[in-house]
């Protein structure tokens, strides 16, 4: 990107955090800025520009659910007080607020970029584009200029949350025409980059699968694996639950296309082999290794005669509710995952389901056994006056009709 020359231009950032900068210097804004009368006043004046805003939003803005004898009074003290601010911030000696006919403008006489009003014109011009090659230019163009939710968490007024939900939506759009474009011409490096940026700027949407697609359609498997495994732990921690079934997808068409150049079969055995501390304790394994195995098993039920039961272990409080946040229950379920580990045979198959859940698969077991095993899971969970406990659902693994049916088509 071209480096911007900052002389006699007022930038304003809406886009994540809200800042306004002078010839290189932020004169209001910035991380940890409240909500001041001052700080709304020019986020409402600098996104409206020619527009303006009329008085009785900015009074509704500022004295929503207020007695206020005099309004009229009090509005004239807030851009008065606003003016005289302004003066200190080494702006020029304009009249930066300025009143026709009960609405309120920003001066022209300053120069005023905005990012918001940035991505406006790039979507305009995305509209009517009709060459694919300019088409996705503007498409990133638009994608890398959304570097947050408009305004982030600084305005939580309904002119706000409007503008918020329009410019996410735009962004939507440009990123699937963007995807689109790349995906057609095989730019998968641009492609990861494009879904890195994504997740970052509009997190837990699920973005994370551009990112997959990419790596997977580059044929980079470990990457691709450390990526899946590094999402589903993130959005654990952020929401309790599992980004879209896209991502697994992806990662078993990776397994369904990989290819290996000629080996022996002492250097496949090898590669196939676990390493270091992996080898003790139950076979810890990502969602879709643990519903691969699960799907194996059922088929082999009927001939193999084995025992096979699924035991859900979750997280919960004094009264039986499951936990659902908090930085207690990250450290709850890290030591429940050592102690299911830990207190399960080498064969048993154990995945972290959910921000409190496990999920382990017992082989030739009794539900006599079961028990024991909670009774073992319990003691090496349990800590001093911890009032947090396990409760435990077990149900046998039946290859039913259903299933049957499903296996056989």
């Amino acid at each position: 990107m071209k480096e911007k020359d900052t002389d006699n231009i007022l930038y304003v950032q809406t886009f994540g955090e809200f800042s306004v900068t002078w010839n290189g210097k932020q004169i209001a804004g910035g991380s940890g800025t409240g909500e001041t009368q001052f700080i709304c006043l020019l986020q409402m004046l600098l996104h409206a520009q020619k527009q303006g805003v009329e008085r009785s939003r900015l009074e509704e803005a500022f004295f929503a659910g207020r007695e206020i004898q005099d309004r009229g009074h009090a509005m004239r003290s807030i851009i008065y007080n606003a003016r005289k601010r302004l003066r200190k911030c080494c702006l020029p000696g304009f009249d930066y607020i300025r009143r026709e006919s009960g609405v309120y403008y920003w001066t022209d006489e300053i120069r005023t970029e905005e990012d918001a009003a940035g991505l406006d014109q790039l979507f305009t011009r995305i509209k009517i584009e009709e060459d694919p090659e300019k088409l996705l230019e503007l498409c990133l163009s638009a994608c890398y200029c959304y570097t947050g939710e408009f305004l982030g968490t600084q305005a939580k007024a309904l002119w706000a949350e409007k503008e918020a939900r329009r410019y996410r939506e735009q962004f939507c759009f440009c990123m699937e025409r963007a995807i689109e474009l790349l995906r057609a011409r095989k730019d998968y490096d641009r492609m990861e980059e494009l879904g890195l940026h994504a997740a970052r700027v509009h997190p837990l949407a699920n973005w994370e699968t551009v990112t997959m697609e990419a790596l997977a359609a580059s044929g980079r498997t470990e990457e691709a694996r450390k990526f899946y495994d590094d999402t589903v732990s993130f959005y654990f921690q952020e929401q309790g639950m599992r980004p879209s079934g896209r991502l697994a997808e992806l990662l078993r068409s990776m397994g369904d296309q990989m290819e290996h150049p000629y080996a022996v079969f002492d250097e496949i055995q090898e590669l196939l082999s676990e390493e270091g501390e992996k080898t003790s304790g139950g076979y810890v394994c990502t969602w879709p290794v643990f519903e691969g195995i699960y799907q194996m098993l059922v088929r082999m039920l009927d001939r193999s005669g084995q025992s096979v039961h699924l035991m859900v272990c979750t997280i919960v409080d004094s009264k039986g509710n499951p936990v659902e946040d908090g930085l207690v229950l990250d450290q709850l379920a890290e030591r429940l995952g050592e102690a299911i580990r830990y207190s399960v045979r080498r064969s048993d198959v154990v995945n972290r389901y959910g921000k409190g859940q496990y999920l382990v698969l017992l082989l030739n077991t009794t539900r006599e056994s079961c028990k024991i095993l909670q009774k073992r899971i319990n003691g090496r969970f349990r800590s001093g006056r911890q009032r947090m406990g396990i409760r435990y659902h077990v149900e046998s693994v039946i290859c039913t009709p259903e299933m049957e049916r499903k296996i056989m088509n």
